[in-house]
């Protein structure tokens, strides 16, 4: 609660806030009440761990680069998932010692299994070539497994491709929909899959993962032909039938978003007016 009273000062709220980290939560009929941290499945859990996780590590990993890091040094963090790249391994061991400390004198810790120190990046292929080791390791972050490629130009590259067991995971969830849906009309499950389809197009349609949108794509398609071969013992759909189908209803694998190079340039023009002028702009009511 320091942390939100830094930035809060209306009492109703923190006294709101306060009453919502003690309402407990439900189990088996009986609620029980935690001794620390926010409730499970509660709204408002994910908001205030991300400010406690802006105070504990944002701000101390930014001030820790500005003061202790004589290489260039790149930190991400989604919710409690991290990714920091050093340019020196000494300062990404140091990190990590400090990093250490700083959760722990929090309450938090590390995760034993997740948490790994790897050579990765620029120039990562040819180190572990000259101490006879194999290739760079990878590291899964937001679904995607990250992979040091080349481009076709053979220049240094960062090659995503989605999770093998999120894939897994994302097409059983499909199945188990089928399930429930076996006796819906074909046009319904065909509008259905083809959310399905361009809903997981939307999150994983990035550059060198066009296998995997293929690879959904197709078994989608083939578990949508069980499913409606299923449905009459006597008169069982044909494949070819099924084949045509999936080329109507789910839409073709391709790339949705850029490289970021190209996603992060400024390519559009500001048409507004004096925009390029220091303290120039438009306001509500015209003048300002």
């Amino acid at each position: 609660m320091r942390f939100v009273e830094r930035r809060v000062g209306d009492r109703r709220i923190l006294r709101l806030i306060r009453d919502w980290l003690k309402a407990g939560v439900m189990e088996d009929g009986v609620v029980r009440t935690g001794e620390a941290g926010t409730p499970q499945g509660a709204v408002i859990s994910p908001l205030l761990a991300n400010i406690y996780l802006h105070n504990v590590f944002d701000l101390w990993a930014h001030g820790w680069r500005s003061r202790a890091a004589a290489g260039a040094v790149i930190l991400v963090r989604y919710a409690d998932d991290i990714v920091a790249g050093f340019e020196h391994r000494a300062e990404a061991e140091r990190f990590m010692a400090g990093l250490r400390g700083r959760l722990g004198a929090f309450g938090l810790q590390l995760h034993p299994v997740k948490t790994r120190l790897l050579e990765f990046g620029r120039g990562a292929a040819a180190a572990r070539r000259g101490r006879g080791l194999g290739k760079p390791e990878t590291f899964d972050f937001l679904g995607f497994t990250h992979i040091c490629g080349v481009t076709r130009k053979g220049k240094f590259s960062v090659h995503r491709k989605t999770r093998r067991d999120r894939l897994r995971a994302k097409l059983r969830e499909v199945k188990d929909t089928l399930r429930r849906r076996l006796h819906d009309p074909i046009e319904e499950q065909g509008a259905w899959l083809r959310q399905v389809v361009q809903g997981f197009f939307a999150y994983h349609a990035v550059p060198n993962n066009i296998q995997a949108l293929g690879a959904f794509r197709r078994l989608t398609g083939r578990l949508w032909g069980r499913t409606l071969r299923r449905r009459s013992q006597k008169d069982r759909t044909p494949w070819g039938a099924v084949t045509k189908l999936v080329a109507h209803w789910l839409p073709k694998p391709h790339i949705i978003h850029p490289w970021p190079d190209r996603r992060f340039a400024a390519t559009h023009p500001r048409w507004e007016p004096g925009a390029g002028i220091p303290h120039a702009g438009f306001c509500a009511g015209g003048a300002p």
